[in-house]
């Protein structure tokens, strides 16, 4: 199955276009983890097996296991959803941009080593640094286009052609690049003038849109602006919030993370 018809069966079979993300920060975790060699995989099991049935996706963010060589851990991780949670697209968030070779052997990290069904690249260095992930025909490339910080608008901004660079991004990305029909944009939830821009510009190409939550962006905005005809079209990726909801001493945490993950799932479809 590819990329792009697990996600679509996602959005339906769980009625959800949340994204839930797995950035294990190791102060933050619960006590009992602290000593556990293998806390951090216990850790987002748990997350993972609290919220599969809320959540559209699954988005692993690589920076946070290698900080702490804790690759074997994501790969355990990687693993388990594909074995337990077959149905639900992994994304690995690694934002990997280069050129040819290297950019091969990139993608084979992400879709060999984690078996994941996506993974997000940046598309400065241009179209041959995009081109060695569609070798993987199935799998799904999703492409920077106008991210969630503010910091962004430094190049994302910038005149090309009398459009903005995140719109003639956009218009390369569904006119030219997408030729396996899998590609996806990451498109933050803080900029929802912009997040409809694109979508004008790319019909119902699918959006991984982070910046909800802890970073602040408006659910109802985002989905106003970034749904397609039907209601679907988005990953809404919530990270922080959900994996460490727990506020009260005692509190147990997937249960926590259940809790909000339902309230962000739910917050959203009232807009759809």
């Amino acid at each position: 199955m590819t990329f792009i018809n697990k996600l679509s069966a996602a959005w339906t079979a769980n009625d959800s276009l949340l994204c839930v993300g797995l950035d294990p920060d190791l102060a933050k975790l619960p006590a009992q983890f602290h000593n556990d060699p293998q806390g951090i995989y216990h850790f987002c099991r748990e997350i993972i097996d609290a919220t599969a049935d809320l959540a559209c996706s699954f988005k692993p963010q690589i920076a946070y296991f290698a900080a702490l060589s804790a690759e074997d851990q994501l790969e355990q991780i990687c693993a388990y959803v594909r074995e337990n949670y077959p149905h639900i697209p992994l994304i690995l968030d690694a934002k990997r941009g280069d050129i040819g070779a290297t950019a091969r052997q990139y993608a084979r990290e992400a879709y060999d080593r984690y078996g994941a069904d996506a993974v997000t690249v940046n598309p400065y260095m241009g179209s041959d640094s995009v081109a060695p992930y569609m070798e993987w025909s199935d799998r799904g490339v999703i492409i920077l286009c106008r991210t969630s910080n503010a910091g962004g608008s430094d190049l994302q901004f910038l005149d090309v052609g009398g459009k903005p660079l995140y719109q003639h991004v956009a218009r390369l990305v569904a006119e030219k690049w997408n030729s396996n029909g899998q590609c996806a944009l990451v498109v933050g939830a803080t900029f929802p003038e912009e997040l409809a821009q694109v979508r004008a510009i790319v019909g119902d190409m699918p959006l991984l849109v982070p910046g909800i939550g802890a970073q602040g962006g408006d659910i109802a905005a985002t989905v106003k602006s970034g749904r397609t005809a039907n209601g679907a079209g988005m990953m809404i990726n919530s990270s922080r919030a959900i994996l460490y909801a727990a506020q009260q001493p005692g509190e147990d945490f997937a249960s926590a993370a259940r809790r909000v993950a339902e309230e962000t799932r739910n917050a959203i479809n009232q807009y759809r």
